[in-house]
């Protein structure tokens, strides 16, 4: 039997980005892009060979000599995909000048073609795994909600103009974006040590609360928060009281790998 590859790190996105544009990058770098699959009878997978059979899944892959991956385009433009990898991670090239050369207008482009094979043959790998791990489709679901929540989050607090940044200006785009990332992060900030003192109060009156516990309480809590504010300008210049970070109370240590 052949030696286990060792596992690679994997990035988590919404479901959209199993387009195969989004693939062709990120294997290059040193981590897999595993979004989660929706749809999955509507996906193409592309075989590495027209001659090649695959037993109880060849229905997936299409009619023989169909949906092949251009194994001789990749190897004559290897050189080039290897320059593309090499600049992205010495961060000589930029992910939106990138993705501006691999959009679809850009077919003649030597370089979109052979990341586009690229592209076909890294996705159908992620979209195997994908169906053959449940363990793998537990993670990605987890973490791909963890990341929407928090997006979610971050939206409700940027109710101005729904939302909707007016500003054509890359400057006052970006501003507004950081402005949002920080308020969010506040709000979260002071969500957890709001939690925090509930728990020792409740450890304090004999209540076991465990780490596992903890795991299934957000931290994007929203009934509390008035998003129209009621600010106390009067304290503004009061230094607020130092806050204890750890909670020596659980017993964290039982904690296994997340999910």
């Amino acid at each position: 039997m052949p030696p286990r590859r060792p596992a690679r790190p994997f990035a988590t996105c919404d479901g959209a980005a199993y387009r195969q544009r989004l693939f062709r990058c990120p294997s290059t770098p040193g981590f897999d892009l595993m979004p989660r699959i929706r749809n999955v009878k509507d996906l193409v997978f592309f075989r590495a060979d027209s001659r090649l059979t695959y037993p109880h899944i060849d229905a997936l892959f299409g009619d023989r000599g169909r949906n092949v991956v251009d194994r001789e385009l990749i190897e004559r433009h290897w050189r080039d995909l290897m320059q593309v990898a090499i600049s992205i991670s010495e961060n000589r090239l930029s992910s939106a000048t990138l993705m501006r050369r691999l959009r679809s207008n850009s077919r003649k482009n030597r370089i979109y073609k052979a990341f586009r094979e690229v592209g076909r043959s890294v996705r159908t790998v992620a979209l195997l795994r994908y169906l053959a791990d449940p363990a793998l489709r537990s993670r990605v679901t987890a973490a791909t909600d963890k990341v929407e929540t928090s997006n979610a989050f971050s939206q409700w607090l940027g109710f101005g103009n729904n939302g909707v940044i007016a500003h054509n200006d890359p400057d006052e785009q970006e501003k507004l974006i950081k402005m949002n990332a920080l308020l969010a992060n506040l709000v979260i900030f002071h969500n957890a040590l709001d939690l925090m003192d509930v728990v020792r109060a409740l450890v304090a009156e004999g209540w076991p609360v465990t780490a596992d516990h903890l795991g299934a309480i957000s931290p994007y809590l929203r009934a509390h928060i008035r998003r129209f504010g009621a600010y106390a300008t009067d304290e503004i210049d009061q230094e607020p009281a130092t806050f204890n970070p750890e909670l020596a109370e659980i017993d964290f240590s039982v904690v296994g790998r997340a999910a």
